[in-house]
């Protein structure tokens, strides 16, 4: 793959970082994981059950943009996992290099996700903050989507035969 970054996003829990990971190891692309991006504070407001606004959020994004910059100035490729739920979080994220940043949308319903967020320990955000997530999310219309659905390997096996990632 040319100098790129995919970007996995979708609401929390939706399999961004599974999926990102193996897409990653069979480009050979270093894997970003957006939350450890999140700043001490913003870690501690989801740990208490408060969901992030846009304000929270502006910083955040100009330090994936900035790893973003990292990646490509250095002529590689990455794939990053980060909810990019707003279409100015996408700009941020993808701002001066817009041609070379790629977004891969994975989604699911509200259930189907929720469920799936009880089931796992020792991440941060918590179920009850999922609502937030979807409430916020103004999902793109001009990226490929996946079924959180399918199985991680048959999401990373789409996105990589997806022409603009063989490319």
């Amino acid at each position: 793959m040319s100098p790129k970054v995919l970007v996995m996003m979708g609401v929390s829990g939706c399999g961004k970082t599974t999926v990102g990971k193996l897409v990653a190891e069979q480009l050979q692309c270093e894997f970003i994981e957006g939350d450890e991006y999140h700043s001490p504070a913003n870690i501690a407001k989801m740990s208490s059950g408060q969901p992030l606004n846009d304000e929270d959020r502006y910083d955040w994004m100009n330090a994936l943009n900035q790893k973003i910059s990292e990646v490509l100035s250095n002529g590689t490729c990455g794939v990053l996992a980060c909810s990019a739920l707003k279409e100015k979080h996408r700009i941020r994220l993808a701002e001066n290099w817009e041609s070379q940043v790629l977004y891969i949308h994975i989604q699911g319903t509200f259930e189907q996700i929720h469920e799936r967020m009880q089931a796992r320990e020792g991440h941060y955000m918590k179920a009850g903050m999922l609502r937030s997530q979807f409430e916020a999310l103004e999902p793109p219309s001009d990226v490929p989507v996946y079924d959180a659905e399918l199985a991680p390997e048959e999401i990373a096996e789409r996105v990589l035969a997806l022409p603009e990632v063989q490319a």
